[in-house]
């Protein structure tokens, strides 16, 4: 779950203990978000898909860490089309062509596991394609720095220095953050570098790392039910979220799975 921009302060450390509890609420999460993208299909409405990750949370002994957070009242986010994240399940029905974005937050053991993925729903069009496949890749971009020494700011600016080429928008109003026995921690992590000095990356730290890509302009609403976010001009959007620990010489997924939106698997190219 995305939250808004903020400056960063305390950076915890997680110890190589804690980092095991951790990839264990992680590897549940990826579970979850990877059944529940099986689930989609056209014909269902977004609360079927919302009822089902939460029969998937309660069957592996957790919750959702999403579940009245701030009043949240969803199992998971889904977001379909060019809702950016945070949406709600509830009536809206699947359709052929669409892309639904989805984010799992559960909490097992007191540590949480955040990531999320955009599930494309039967025949999407070639641009849909390229916007999937740039996002997860930027996801990936952004990844390849949590190593120790690295620095915060060029983490977040591989989200948009990849992007850029692409001609897409790249959204500034929410970020990625911390990540740990609480849903938001410190540091915030923008997709584009933010302004002034950032800290030095160390090991044991946690990120939810997560590009949040729109096909057309950067620019977003904030609609009425206080929670879900729209691209301004309608058009699509996607959303990749893998939780990461800074390694000493290379990430840690601790949400690993499978890639999903290659060129390759898409059948485009970029």
């Amino acid at each position: 779950m995305a939250k808004r921009k903020k400056r960063s302060s305390r950076i915890h450390i997680k110890s190589p203990e804690e980092i095991e509890e951790m990839r264990v609420s992680c590897e549940i999460a990826s579970q979850i978000l990877q059944s529940t993208a099986k689930f989609i299909e056209a014909g269902k409405t977004t609360k079927e898909v919302d009822l089902f990750a939460a029969a998937q949370i309660k069957e592996h002994g957790c919750e959702s860490a999403f579940l009245g957070y701030r009043g949240f009242p969803g199992n998971i986010c889904i977001s379909p089309n060019a809702e950016v994240v945070h949406g709600i399940g509830g009536d809206y029905v699947i359709q052929d062509g669409d892309v639904i974005s989805i984010d799992v937050g559960i909490t097992k053991n007191g540590w949480i596991g955040d990531n999320a993925t955009t599930v494309p729903v039967g025949d999407i069009d070639d641009d849909t394609k390229r916007l999937l496949a740039v996002t997860e890749q930027a996801l990936y971009e952004a990844i390849s720095y949590a190593r120790e020494g690295e620095y915060l700011g060029d983490l977040c600016a591989a989200v948009s220095d990849y992007v850029s080429q692409f001609k897409m928008g790249v959204v500034k109003e929410l970020v990625g953050h911390g990540v740990g026995r609480d849903l938001h921690e410190e540091p915030s992590v923008p997709n584009f570098r933010p302004a002034g000095k950032t800290p030095v990356l160390r090991t044991g730290m946690v990120l939810a790392i997560e590009p949040m890509i729109n096909l057309g302009t950067a620019r977003v609403d904030f609609l009425d039910d206080g929670w879900t976010v729209k691209t301004k001009d309608q058009k699509n959007s996607a959303h990749f979220e893998h939780t990461v620990c800074v390694g000493e010489h290379a990430p840690d997924i601790l949400t690993a799975r499978p890639r999903e939106a290659t060129p390759e698997l898409l059948g485009i190219s970029l």
